[in-house]
């Protein structure tokens, strides 16, 4: 019969380093699981933020032109109060349409033949258009803007479908995603964006 062979009794640095080695496994699981619970909760604030506080849009279209181009990226910051010459961004029949403010609710709106618009008989002064248009405008003028509305118009006069046109009418409250505030793309462009540009 052959003897087992007995195992000897580890030594105390033995242990001592098995524990070490534990000890590390598990720190660093910790600090792993620490790390990602770290980055999931940031990736969260931050598309919380993105989508409620700072939605990031891609302009398409033509009627902002020239002061924002198709394809340029901007983002908005969601307000209640905006002015005359604010830029903002509302939904549309499951569309994102992105227009300047250019009279807020219980002001009178009037355009003339040569596309000049005056807001309670004052001529607005927008550098921001490179050429006027009357556009596309089936509303009695002057029209008088509705309590929790804004009557917004597209810079490319000429091409913009908007308050001027029953379809899209004045643009209530509640639609208003934000006021672009910034251009992010293209990077020759990126910068803030004001209400006269």
């Amino acid at each position: 019969m052959k003897k087992k062979k007995e195992l000897a009794a580890p030594t105390v640095d033995q242990i001592r380093a098995e524990l070490h080695k534990e000890q590390y496994k598990s720190d660093y699981g910790r600090i792993l699981r620490s790390t990602i619970y770290s980055l999931l909760v940031v990736a969260a604030a931050a598309a919380l933020i993105a989508v409620l506080v700072l939605p990031v849009l891609q302009i398409s279209g033509t009627s902002m032109t020239d002061t924002l181009m198709d394809g340029d990226v901007v983002v908005a910051l969601n307000g209640s109060a905006y002015k005359t010459g604010d830029i903002i961004a509302f939904y549309y029949n499951n569309n994102i349409l992105i227009k300047r403010v250019i009279a807020t609710p219980g002001d009178w709106v009037d355009i003339d033949e040569e596309g000049s618009v005056f807001v309670n008989g004052e001529k607005l002064e927008e550098p921001y258009i490179s050429e006027k248009a009357l556009g596309d405008c089936n509303i009695t003028l002057p029209y008088q803007v509705p309590d929790g509305r804004n009557f917004v118009m597209g810079d490319h006069r000429a091409t913009s479908i908007d308050s001027r046109n029953s379809v899209i009418g004045c643009i209530s409250d509640e639609l208003v995603i934000g006021k672009i505030i910034f251009r992010i793309w293209p990077l020759s462009e990126a910068g803030w964006l004001t209400s006269s540009r």
